[in-house]
């Protein structure tokens, strides 16, 4: 695994296990993984997905039920802390931010692909602001969607950046995206969803491998040659890097 870039408003804060003082347990996130991905695939027209890149984020209200991110799952009980999503500023001008030229071995797949979004947004650490802004994004571009049937946008923990098997109970959350609503729900079939992202998933790799190659040439020059391959319409669509 490559090591983590040095992203703009990153905050690599690590869930780490209950700590003991005296007798006293401090109560902290169990420990999951270091590599936190938020993906999904909702269908839209490509009209549709540049109105989104151009569209400003709304608030974690867009989400009917933003409290009950973790409801249900690893990380059950825990309060999503929403103040550190990004509001106002559009898809574009966020993500076409993390593809610059100080993002080192960014491993994120953003691109529309056979009449949908899809997006693979892997994290070095819990960077609490990066996920709950792509969650309101996502959230935002459900409503965008051409199906009546919800997309779900998966968020996870996982050292390698894979899926999980639909059944696992490790996933951190699920969120419901659809023309209608946005709410987060535990009680979802994944299979179907995880199918449909496996493409995406298998860019992730690609992308792994590509930016450790980089890393490991004798003489590389880091910086630079991350930021271009991480630009390769493979796996960012060329309208998200418009704002660049």
């Amino acid at each position: 695994m490559i090591g983590p870039p040095s992203w703009r408003r990153r905050d690599l804060r690590m869930a780490r296990g209950p700590a003991m003082v005296g007798s006293d347990e401090i109560d902290e996130e169990p420990v999951v993984s270091d590599t936190f991905v938020v993906a999904a695939r909702i269908p839209m027209g490509r009209e549709a997905f540049e109105q989104w890149l151009a569209t400003p984020a709304p608030g974690p209200e867009t989400i009917e039920n933003h409290g009950a991110m973790y409801d249900g799952w690893f990380w059950d009980g825990k309060a999503p802390d929403w103040r550190q999503a990004e509001n106002g500023v559009t898809p574009r001008e966020y993500f076409a931010d993390c593809f610059g030229e100080d993002t080192g071995g960014l491993t994120y797949v953003l691109r529309y692909r056979e009449g949908a979004l899809e997006a693979y947004l892997m994290h070095f650490g819990f960077c609490e602001s990066n996920i709950y802004t792509a969650l309101v994004m996502l959230a935002a571009a459900g409503r965008l969607s051409c199906e009546a049937v919800p997309s779900v946008v998966l968020f996870w923990a996982e050292t390698s950046g894979s899926m999980f098997a639909p059944n696992s109970d490790g996933w951190l959350a699920t969120l419901q995206v659809g023309v209608d609503r946005a709410r987060f729900a535990a009680d979802v079939d994944l299979t179907a969803t995880i199918a449909e992202l496996r493409p995406a998933e298998a860019s992730y790799f690609e992308l792994l491998v590509r930016l450790a190659e980089v890393q490991e040439s004798v003489g590389a020059d880091g910086g630079s040659r991350f930021a271009a391959i991480a630009r390769d319409p493979r796996y960012v669509d060329a309208a998200v890097l418009a704002a660049i």
